[in-house]
C-alpha cells in the first residue's frame, strides 16, 4: 500500500463455485473456496495520473477521491465522467491520507500512520473535527449502520459512524487461511470489496463472518509496463443500484467502469 514499506502478501486460496451467480449474496462456509470472478470492462474513463488514490467512492454523480503521499494527500470531489476536480482540500504536511467515506451529511477520511480520522461537510470538503484512533489507517467504507475500517492486516474494524469508537471487528479468512494487506474498501448490500495491496485482486467479504465470498481477477485491466511499481490498483467505487462499480489505481491515468462476472 505504501511507497516505502516491504510487506509480505498472503496467498489466496480459491476454488471456483458454478451455482454463485455475480454479486450475489455472500453464503460461502468458514472452509469453502471462494467464488472467482473476472471484470467485465464496460467503459474507460479518464483519471488523475497525478493522484495517489487511497479512497474512492461515488455520491450521486459526484466522485469522492481521497488521495495520499506526505505533501500530496488530499480529499477531493471529481466529476467522473471528465476527471475535473471540482473541489479539492489538502491534508497538513506531512500527512499522508488514506481512505474517504461518505456518513449522513459528513465525509470520514483516514490518515495512515498519523493517527487521526478527519470528519468533513460533506459538500464543502470543510473540516468539523478530528477524531484519534490507534494503529494505521487504510480503507473504510460504511456498511449502513457501521463504518467498516481496515488497516493492512486480515482485520476488519467496525466503528461508530457518528463517534468513530470502534465497536467491533471480525477477522477475514479465505478457505480458512487469514487474507492480509486488505486495503481500499466498499461497502455494499452483497458485501465488502476490498482490494489486495500489491495484487491485481479484489475480495469479496462477508462482514458478518469474514469469509471471503469472492475473489475477483483485475490482471490486464491497466497493464504493469504501463505504470510504475508503486502505481498499484486501489479505488472501488459502487455504482449504485447497478451492480457496476468504477475502479482505477494510484497514479493511473485511465478509471475502468465494471461488472464482476463469474469466470469460465
Amino acid at each position: 500500500m505504501k511507497v516505502l514499506l516491504v510487506l509480505t502478501a498472503c496467498v489466496l486460496v480459491a476454488s471456483c463455485g458454478t451455482s454463485a451467480a455475480p454479486n450475489a449474496a455472500p453464503n460461502a462456509g468458514p472452509n469453502a473456496g471462494p467464488v472467482k470472478m473476472r471484470a467485465e470492462v464496460l467503459a474507460v474513463l479518464p483519471h488523475d495520473s497525478t493522484a495517489f488514490t487511497q479512497g474512492l467512492e461515488l455520491d450521486g454523480d459526484r466522485l469522492i477521491e481521497g488521495t495520499g503521499l506526505e505533501g500530496a494527500s488530499s480529499v477531493r470531489v471529481v466529476d467522473p465522467k471528465t476527471a475535473e476536480v471540482r473541489r479539492k482540500v489538502d491534508l497538513p504536511s506531512p500527512m499522508f491520507g488514506e481512505g474517504v467515506t461518505v456518513a449522513g451529511s459528513k465525509i470520514w477520511q483516514l490518515t495512515w500512520r498519523d493517527g487521526v480520522a478527519f470528519q468533513r461537510d460533506k459538500q464543502t470538503l470543510a473540516e468539523v473535527r478530528r477524531v484519534p484512533y490507534s494503529g494505521e489507517g487504510w480503507g473504510v467504507c460504511l456498511d449502513g449502520q457501521r463504518l467498516v475500517m481496515s488497516d493492512g492486516s486480515d482485520k476488519l474494524a467496525f466503528r461508530d459512524p457518528e463517534t468513530f469508537d470502534q465497536v467491533g471487528e471480525v477477522r477475514v479468512r479465505s478457505a480458512g487461511e487469514p487474507v492480509t494487506l486488505l486495503n481500499e474498501l466498499e461497502c455494499t448490500p452483497d458485501g465488502v470489496y476490498a482490494n489486495v495491496w500489491k495484487t491485481d485482486t479484489i475480495v469479496r467479504i462477508d462482514p458478518a463472518s469474514g469469509n471471503v465470498t469472492a475473489t475477483v481477477d483485475l490482471t490486464g485491466l491497466l497493464p504493469r509496463e504501463d505504470r510504475a511499481d508503486d502505481a498499484v490498483l486501489n479505488g472501488i467505487a459502487a455504482v449504485r443500484g447497478t451492480g457496476e462499480f468504477l475502479v482505477t489505481g494510484k497514479l493511473w491515468p485511465k478509471m475502468f467502469r465494471v461488472k464482476f462476472v463469474t469466470a469460465s
